[in-house]
């Protein structure tokens, strides 16, 4: 038996067009391709790597979430210099089948990438290797991807694969929700009987990780109570929340699939924020693309399905509330309000953003998951897994005044280990010295951005500063349970040791997020436009008192932000708003000229100001990734708070130190 669509890729084979989209580094062979020249694997090559879900889909197509997505996928996509793939160009193709380098799908939790995809007609993607999230996103959609380049060949001759070898090497819960059609499909099918088995203790040491997922593993048809890495499985959520980016596109496959209204599971454990779409009016992306208008669609579809479920929401502050004091004004980043108000040590917590690992700092199984899954989620309680591997990344000595989490982060990054994709799927375990040492803030940045490292999670273990923060942020009294922890002889698939002793202020070059050099390595000046000290990483509490170091000294001096260069500082969360008020802060950030913005994502995924708005203009930025597009059209470098700050005042990269020794 041979199946024709997609709709019959539970059939034994497929036939895919014989037409091939290679994502190559060269633009011509991109235009070849689209085109319908046949081209060998070798014409081709090299495949661009590292290829992002903001090339898939830019911030901008994310405003919509319907079959309007198929005109779009690969807008973004950059080959040297040019963008060879325009609106519509993948429909108009025919093309079926897309083939690219290492890490496809790198960058945020947005399925609108698979979606446009599949949306387009492409069937299947061929790469060296898949982020966790997109690939996962894929097959809850039913879109096919493998790492066998075998398959190239065979579908341009026109052979009909069998579905078998598309899922080949796969976990049996990814090829089984495949050969359904998908997540929703195939959650009608086999779980309809969902069971918590007991809880047992397991002979073997264990880390921190596999503990909690096994206080939270679920049992199904198809899945194990007691899953080892490697195996999927499904997992009760102690908390799961959604923002406006993926509420519409969550209901509208909800409703479509099992219509209203709908029974939703547990709905007190959903929590629905406002959190990308608060400058949407000042996003040069949206306002030049005439996308404002569905943004405030998409807001009201998500404020519609919260109120017609009653679901806990968090709304975009009014400029009325944020000047309040009552209790009515909190709000901010979903996943820093999560760390803020919600996740405890030991829960699993789950989120429709990639930065979800944020709460890994307080101890808890953090991570993100794409619309479907949450979709699934929202009806059944259950949350689907690959149970992952870990590593354990030892922070030994101390890090030097002016040295920040962010600086460690960027270090990581740059580490062949991890360019190379060793990360990709894995548990990042933080540990050490440096990691005791650190603050729950400092240890938040290294959580969230294990999306970067290409994580699945980020977890520190809780101790006294867990505590401590707990209680004095959130008053609540909270001891740490003996089993919080990982065993002796816990088995990881790796250790690195980081000597901290050695790192420097770094900073990631224009492009992605792992081109790290330390600061004193960039060679000639670099001069900036825009300085930007904000974003769910930068955007908490000690990167505020990272910035007001800086500027406080600046202002003592005499001095201010250099002449045209642009200063941007945004709180996180209102409780950051509310300490740098308390603190006396907002005197230096008025009086060296930076503007302050509302909680909120913003520069960060072109939510609002602090991006470029030409090529030609460069930024510094605290935020997390700096992908093509990232922030803008302009080149953007990545820092830490203190460095950013410091080039704000100098005009161009510049240390904290560096900038201190300029004016003794």
């Amino acid at each position: 038996m041979t199946a024709s669509t997609p709709a019959a890729a539970s059939a034994e084979c497929i036939r895919f067009d014989p037409r091939v989209l290679f994502l190559s580094c060269s633009a011509r062979m991109v235009e070849l391709s689209l085109k319908g020249e046949r081209l060998e694997l070798a014409d081709a090559s090299p495949l661009r790597d590292d290829v992002s879900t903001d090339e898939i889909t830019p911030l901008p197509i994310l405003t919509h979430y319907d079959d309007k997505l198929g005109r779009y996928p690969y807008t973004g996509f950059k080959a040297g210099e040019a963008f060879p793939i325009g609106t519509d160009a993948i429909r108009a193709s025919g093309i079926e089948v897309v083939v690219a380098g290492r890490r496809y799908g790198k960058g945020s939790s947005r399925e609108h990438s698979p979606t446009a995809e599949k949306a387009a007609g492409v069937r299947l993607v061929i790469a060296e290797g898949f982020e966790r999230l997109y690939r996962q996103n894929a097959d809850n959609i039913g879109l096919f991807t493998s790492t066998d380049f075998g398959l190239v060949a065979r579908v341009q001759a026109g052979e009909a694969i069998p579905v078998d070898d598309l899922v080949a090497g796969r976990d049996a819960l990814a090829a089984a929700i495949l050969k359904s059609g998908g997540l929703l499909r195939f959650g009608q099918r086999f779980m309809r009987d969902i069971t918590v088995p007991p809880k047992t203790q397991g002979a073997r040491p264990r880390t921190l990780f596999e503990k909690i997922v096994a206080r939270h593993a679920l049992a199904t048809e198809l899945t194990q109570a007691h899953p080892a890495p490697g195996v999927g499985a499904f997992v009760r959520a102690d908390l799961r929340f959604i923002h406006e980016y993926y509420t519409g596109m969550a209901a509208h496959m909800l409703h479509a699939t099992f219509g209203r209204p709908l029974v939703l599971h547990d709905a007190d454990s959903i929590v629905v924020f406002e959190d990308h779409t608060s400058y949407v009016e000042e996003s040069p992306a949206h306002v030049r693309g005439g996308l404002v208008p569905n943004v405030h669609r998409m807001v009201e579809a998500q404020r519609e399905f919260a109120a017609a479920y009653g679901l806990r929401s968090h709304r975009t502050l009014t400029e009325e509330q944020a000047a309040k004091d009552d209790g009515t004004n909190v709000a901010g980043i979903s996943h820093a309000m999560v760390a803020e108000h919600y996740a405890l040590p030991g829960q699993l917590v789950v989120g429709t953003d990639s930065h979800t690992p944020h709460s890994g700092a307080l101890g808890c199984v953090a991570f993100g998951v794409g619309t479907t899954d949450m979709a699934n989620a929202f009806v059944t309680g259950a949350v689907r897994l690959t149970v992952p591997q870990s590593l354990k990344i030892v922070l030994d000595g101390s890090l030097a005044p002016g040295v920040t989490a962010k600086d460690v982060v960027l270090h990581l990054l740059a580490l062949p280990f991890v360019r190379d994709g060793g990360g990709v799927g894995k548990v990042f375990e933080f540990t050490g010295e440096v990691v005791r040492r650190a603050t729950t803030d400092e240890r938040a940045t290294l959580t969230n951005m294990t999306a970067e490292l290409g994580g699945f999670t980020g977890l520190v273990a809780p101790d006294a500063e867990t505590a401590r923060f707990l209680r004095e942020r959130r008053g609540i009294g909270f001891e740490v349970e003996p089993w919080m922890r990982s065993d002796d002889g816990a088995v990881y698939a790796r250790t690195l040791h980081v000597d901290c002793t050695q790192l420097s202020p770094m900073v990631a070059a224009p492009g992605d997020p792992g081109n790290g050099l330390p600061l004193a390595a960039v060679g000639e000046r670099v001069r900036i436009d825009i300085a930007y000290g904000g974003s769910c990483t930068a955007g908490k509490r000690e990167d505020f008192d990272h910035y007001h170091a800086v500027l406080r000294w600046a202002v003592d001096r005499g001095l201010k932000v250099a002449p045209g260069v642009d200063l941007y500082l945004q709180f996180g969360t209102t409780a950051v708003r509310d300490h740098c008020i308390a603190a006396g802060y907002m005197d230096a950030f008025e009086r060296v000229g930076a503007r302050i913005l509302q909680p909120s994502c913003g520069a960060c995924g072109n939510c609002g100001p602090g991006g470029s708005v030409r090529a030609d203009q460069v930024t510094v930025s605290a935020i997390n990734r700096n992908f093509p597009g990232r922030g803008g059209p302009g080149k953007v470098w990545l820092a830490s708070p203190p460095t950013v700050a410091a080039s704000a005042i100098a005009g161009e990269l510049v240390s904290f130190a560096e900038l201190q020794a300029r004016h003794p």
